[in-house]
């Protein structure tokens, strides 16, 4: 769930929302029961830190990025069943309702703890609060919750020379009471959970985080904060103290699918409750261990609700060689982007896709955008689709042909194309995104390599049923390539669907059996340009406005 502290980033959406939305579209293409649940994640101190700096409130910060944000996945063609958040009134009920169950049940552990406070500002400092010198890499800037330079989980009291972003002061020690999940209780239940998620193969990253955390000895962790913003302590006589956001946030994917439920007159419970439900986490790798043990031990302690079944987290994206930094604005922002190429998303989304950083880090570069654009896009795929609607709506006036007696090439280029179904659909089941793309974009080199081959042009006048096999066997290929691309590039899909005349509600799993697609005699459409050429101008003003918006190296 994305934080509402401001807008989304490229790096957002190759970690998390394009790989999600890949899968989801292709598992509707096979017309399976899907729900695609997500929200803004509303709470926490770095929403009240973002309404300081800006002279405003938590709510104004929230409402103000909400809508960005959800205004963005639509533009971007996230294709979500539900987008909810976490300030609504059916989450408040839900997270409130978990913590209740837990502590009823005595699941959790009461206890006071010396804490850091701001005693100029007479309130408690949680992690974002604080600032101070990394213990582990001694970077000056660290933060309560984490160093951003080594990436070390903390906590305040464990900075060097720590001090409040709020006043600026050093922050004396005082009592405060909390209330604890006992994460060291499930050591032996995470291990072996996860060691039957190891032979399911999930990824490296994934298991070797989680294998680390219960290595190093899982300690009890606080589930509630002394704070005003967010879901009051659910309890008698507790005041100026919430839920800690990362006990809440999990549970809003719960609360947005009973919300899906409410609005569509549907029953939530199956998608929860029912064990033959296969509960899928798309994140990024810094939220690893809160998906990987401890949203699956409160699930756990619930009583019947289903664990993940797999937790296909990606490593980061990195902008021209350096990391994506928010505070230091080197970042592409999407809305940036959309403005700046009139919401032309699919470009976006096949660099993204191709770079995904599936098994590790990976970098987004301008010039590689233009290059991917230009020598892939244009010139493979719009190339393809271009010259086989030319052929058909100059000689046969938009007909497509007839098929008449296939060579032995023929034969396999039919035979082949009827395999990437098959293929894309195992890629794709097993994240491996990157490669399913690459082998949709085989679909229109072997296309392409055809019509070279077979040079159907000189063929009209002097052998016109070769060129007529030749026209019909390409117009296949491309509205298979119509249907293949749709989890990838959505809009493009559309547009070529659209161009073909044709409304595809083919089932995926049904693609090689359904061959040839399209009749001899049906009418397609004028070829319609796709995809065009970026100049090197356009992306020269783009690597200049990113150096000159970023304090990436200014003192």
């Amino acid at each position: 769930m994305p934080y509402t502290n401001g807008p989304i980033h490229i790096g957002h959406l190759a970690g998390v929302y394009i790989p999600a939305d890949i899968f989801v579209r292709y598992h509707r293409e096979k017309k399976n029961d899907v729900l695609f649940i997500c929200g803004s994640d509303e709470h926490g101190v770095a929403i009240t830190i973002k309404a300081k700096k800006e002279k405003t409130t938590p709510r104004e910060i929230i409402d103000k990025y909400h809508k960005i944000i959800k205004e963005s996945f639509t533009k971007l063609g996230i294709s979500f069943d539900n987008y909810s958040r976490t300030s609504k009134k059916i989450h408040h009920e839900t997270a409130s309702e978990f913590f209740k169950s837990l502590y009823d049940q005595n699941k959790l552990i009461e206890k006071t703890s010396d804490q850091l406070y701001d005693n100029e500002e007479k309130q408690f400092l949680a992690d974002r609060y604080v600032t101070g010198e990394c213990p582990k890499c001694y970077n000056k800037n660290a933060y309560g919750d984490q160093c951003e330079k080594c990436g070390s989980t903390l906590s305040p009291e464990e900075l060097i020379n720590p001090k409040s972003t709020i006043s600026g002061s050093k922050p004396i020690i005082k009592k405060t009471k909390h209330w604890f999940l006992p994460l060291d209780r499930y050591e032996k239940f995470i291990t072996s959970w996860i060691e039957k998620k190891d032979k399911l193969k999930w990824k490296s990253n994934v298991i070797g985080q989680v294998k680390s955390w219960v290595e190093n000895g899982l300690q009890p962790r606080a589930i509630t904060r002394d704070l005003k913003w967010g879901i009051p302590v659910p309890l008698n006589g507790v005041k100026d103290k919430v839920l800690y956001v990362w006990f809440d946030a999990p549970i809003g994917y719960i609360s947005s699918t009973k919300e899906w439920a409410e609005l569509n007159n549907k029953d939530w419970k199956p998608y929860w409750l029912d064990e033959n439900t296969e509960l899928i986490h798309f994140i990024g790798k810094d939220n690893i261990v809160f998906h990987c043990i401890i949203f699956p031990i409160i699930l756990k302690e619930m009583g019947n609700y289903i664990l993940p079944k797999n937790v296909p987290a990606n490593e980061f994206l990195n902008l021209e060689g350096e990391k994506i930094s928010t505070s230091k604005n080197w970042a592409v922002w999407l809305p940036e982007f959309l403005k700046d190429f009139k919401n032309d998303t699919d470009i976006l989304r096949y660099v993204l896709i191709s770079n995904m950083p599936e098994t590790k880090d990976s970098d987004f570069s301008w010039k590689d955008f233009q290059s991917k654009n230009n020598n892939e896009l244009v010139s493979i795929l719009g190339n393809f689709i271009n010259r086989v609607f030319v052929l058909i709506n100059k000689n046969y006036e938009g007909n497509i042909p007839k098929m008449h007696l296939l060579t032995s090439y023929d034969k396999n280029i039919i035979s082949k194309i009827k395999t990437f179904p098959v293929i894309i659909g195992n890629l794709i089941e097993n994240y491996k995104f990157r490669e399913a793309l690459k082998e949709m974009m085989n679909i229109s080199r072997i296309g392409n390599k055809y019509l070279a081959d077979e040079e159907p042009w000189k063929l009209f006048a002097s052998n016109p049923m070769r060129a007529s096999t030749i026209m019909f066997i390409s117009i296949q290929i491309t509205c298979l390539i119509s249907v293949l691309s749709r989890p990838f590039i959505p809009n493009f899909s559309m547009k070529l669907s659209n161009m073909l005349n044709f409304k595809f509600n083919l089932n995926w799993d049904l693609l090689s059996d359904k061959y040839p697609y399209l009749k001899n005699g049906h009418k397609i459409n004028k070829s319609e340009l796709i995809f065009k050429k970026i100049e090197d101008s356009f992306i020269n003003e783009q690597i200049e406005k990113l150096k000159k918006n970023s304090y990436l190296n200014q003192v």
